[in-house]
């Protein structure tokens, strides 16, 4: 377990150094915003890939992996990527020596992996979706403790709905490296407006949206209806962009900066995505199917 730990650590400071020396596309763009390498269209592998050039599947399979964590080790790479984000970085949890960020929820959770698509792929990101203790049905989700007292109960009752079809969606996280805009250095993973260019100049945001609609897959293979999310509070304005219904269930708290509980539909999802959101959705299912499909076989 040290050795993993040493060689996880290692491999992020050389995925750091080689973003800083701008040998890897991400680095390269790095150098391209600064003047110092041509165009940063062609060599940009993170969520401002112009959509004109290729549609959003070819870009997302061209770029990235993403897969349901099952192993062991992939779930200490999840664990690991959390650590760096919420302790090491911005000290929303503390910093332990194992650089293993987990809790009690892990044990009735499932996480996605989000990987570069290169030769040697890079750790990006992570989701976890959170069930229902089947041993304690009653036990809260984490935004049930947090929204106690501010949630809207006339509109939605997460404690009269059925335990086993809701789930929450937590901890996304997205290691420094793939979040370099001005604004984004204290958010574990973000998404603004602006991610999504303009008329002249589309852009999408592939990292955030996947790991949401992994999420989404995820709660969809435990047959979960209501996925519910502690979100910053323009996350519905984005997502509409997508064809993807966020509705706010309560009144915004503080929670590491103001968040608003949210619940998402998991049956309409699918259905109610945008024509140019459907071959992303596929793509992202097809992947994690894979892995379902690779695990099952072994």
């Amino acid at each position: 377990m040290r050795a993993e730990r040493h060689t996880l650590a290692k491999d992020l400071f050389i995925q750091r150094t080689l973003l800083c020396r701008g040998d890897t596309p991400v680095g390269r763009e790095r150098q391209c915003r600064a003047g110092l390498a041509a165009a940063p269209a062609r060599c940009a592998c993170h969520m401002e890939e112009p959509m004109s050039r290729l549609n959003l599947a070819e870009n997302f399979n061209r770029f990235f992996r993403i897969a349901p964590a099952l192993s062991a080790a992939d779930q200490e790479k999840v664990f690991f990527i959390r650590h760096d984000v919420y302790a090491r970085e911005l000290g929303f949890e503390p910093v332990r020596p194992d650089q293993r960020e987990t809790d009690a929820y892990d044990a009735r959770a499932a996480h996605c992996l989000l990987r570069t698509a290169e030769a040697s792929p890079r750790l990006v990101g992570c989701a976890r979706v959170v069930f229902a203790d089947p041993q304690d049905p009653q036990a809260l989700l984490p935004f049930e403790k947090a929204c106690r007292d501010s949630l809207f109960r006339d509109q939605i009752d997460p404690s009269r709905l059925p335990r086993d079809r809701i789930a929450e969606v937590s901890r996304l996280a997205v290691l420094s490296d793939f979040r370099r805009r001005r604004g984004e250095a204290h958010k574990a993973v973000a998404l603004d407006v602006q991610d999504f260019g303009d008329a002249q100049q589309p852009r999408f945001p592939y990292i955030p949206v996947s790991l949401y609609l992994a999420a989404v897959l995820l709660a969809q293979r435990r047959q979960v209806e209501y996925l519910f999310t502690l979100t910053e509070p323009r996350l519905a304005e984005h997502f509409a962009k997508l064809g993807v219904e966020v509705t706010q269930i309560g009144a915004p708290i503080e929670h590491r900066g103001t968040r608003v509980p949210s619940v998402i539909r998991v049956a309409t999802v699918e259905t109610r995505l945008r024509l140019m959101i459907q071959p992303l959705w596929k793509a992202i299912d097809s992947q994690m199917a894979q892995q379902y499909a690779q695990e099952s076989a072994s």
